[in-house]
């Protein structure tokens, strides 16, 4: 891979898991029940981790074959390579705004979509900035938590501009 390639496919991964360092989250534009509550928590948990580049947490928010696509079309379930888009990625030191959060839940599947922009500093050391929106899908666990499932941050893709 290029670093042009890695920078490209590692950047996309700003909105799937809400990933970021010092994260604004816009304030929920309706109540959310327990179920959606901790469908939440388990989206901010992971940042917060991405945040503190704790990889062994970051992947620990996904089921071991999880689908993560860091480029739009191409999802990677590896979980090594999972694990190293997150590496390359936390290098650019992203910072993510949110302008919202939807979260839906049926059974033990949830949907988390959020609306995302990010800035960070690319490999040249100059400023980059993104946005999309982040579709990420979860399943609940035997234990209660939940965990990411499908993450994809570039849901914006298939809407006319």
């Amino acid at each position: 891979m290029t670093w042009k390639t890695i920078l490209k496919t590692t950047a996309a991964v700003a909105g799937l898991v809400a990933t970021t360092l010092n994260p604004t989250f816009a304030t929920e534009t309706y109540e959310m029940n327990e179920e959606q509550k901790q469908v939440m928590k388990a989206i901010e948990t992971m940042t917060s981790d991405f945040q503190k580049a704790d990889y062994d947490k970051v992947m620990n928010a996904y089921e071991s074959q999880a689908s993560v696509v860091f480029e739009p079309g191409k999802p990677v379930s590896d979980p090594q390579h999972v694990r190293q888009g997150f590496e390359v990625f936390g290098t650019m030191k992203p910072v993510f705004t949110y302008a919202g959060h939807e979260v839906i839940v049926e059974g033990d599947i949830a949907v988390h979509l959020a609306p995302w922009d990010m800035t960070g500093t690319g490999p040249d050391g100059k400023p980059l900035s993104m946005s999309g929106l982040s579709v990420a899908v979860l399943r609940k666990q035997t234990d209660g938590s939940w965990k990411m499932v499908i993450d994809n941050p570039h849901g914006q893709r298939l809407i006319p501009q």
